[in-house]
């Protein structure tokens, strides 16, 4: 497993006198987090997928010292192994299309009688829970259901618009953000799910500097210019 491979690479960077801190953060996190890491100044190895891909591999062992969620549920199933824990940072859900697309005054309209909407995996990815509970609360959820592009995180469903795979999906505003090659066709209305909130969790005293780091002054600068939020 690739935490297995981590693991080894802490053990590598103790030997030779590093004290590498292991993050494992919500995929949505890699640009932003890679630019509050290089800032940090210590080595820090972080491993980005799925919160519940994550939360599972810290479950099962996974020798992570800090994790941070896209969600509460994820955090929540490992509230037995933190330590500490804060509500980082939020977000917002949009609508993308590919760049060059034309923008239509129902995103949904782009969905040809062929065409998948991308989604993280609804079932488990915070991202795609929240997307489906917007959904349903707009009455289209039963429309669309049996024509998910279930990816297994956003960045992933992300991608798929961006490569014109799917020609609609929802993601992260902060997703789209990042990546020239989609456009924001509209926001959702917050009100339609719950609060996007990203807590964060010291798993090991090891982690408790860079975790006093994340909610500080420049970590936050970072993050708000990535487009996150701060609770």
């Amino acid at each position: 497993m690739r935490w297995l491979l981590l693991c080894l690479l802490l053990v590598t960077a103790s030997v030779f006198g590093q004290e590498r801190v292991l993050v494992f953060a919500a995929a949505s996190l890699k640009n932003a987090l890679d630019e509050v890491n290089a800032a940090y100044g210590k080595p820090v190895t972080a491993s980005y997928a799925a919160s519940s891909a994550l939360a599972r591999q810290i479950d099962a062992g996974a020798p992570a010292q800090v994790f941070i969620s896209a969600d509460l549920e994820w955090m929540n199933y490992l509230e037995k192994k933190t330590l500490l824990r804060r509500n980082l940072l939020g977000n917002r859900l949009v609508w993308i299309v590919p760049a060059g697309r034309p923008l239509l005054a129902e995103p949904l309209q782009a969905l040809g009688a062929r065409d998948r909407l991308a989604l993280a995996d609804p079932q488990h990815v915070p991202a795609g829970k929240y997307a489906k509970t917007a959904l349903e609360k707009m009455g289209e959820w039963s429309k669309v259901s049996g024509r998910i592009a279930a990816a297994e995180n956003v960045r992933a469903a992300l991608a798929l618009v961006a490569r014109g795979e799917a020609p609609l999906g929802i993601v992260y505003e902060t997703d789209a953000l990042a990546e020239p090659k989609v456009v924001v066709a509209g926001r959702i209305d917050p009100k339609l799910h719950p609060p996007i909130v990203y807590p964060a969790a010291l798993l090991s005293a090891r982690g408790e500097d860079y975790f006093r780091f994340l909610a500080s002054d420049p970590a936050r600068r970072i993050f708000a210019r990535h487009g996150f939020s701060t609770p």
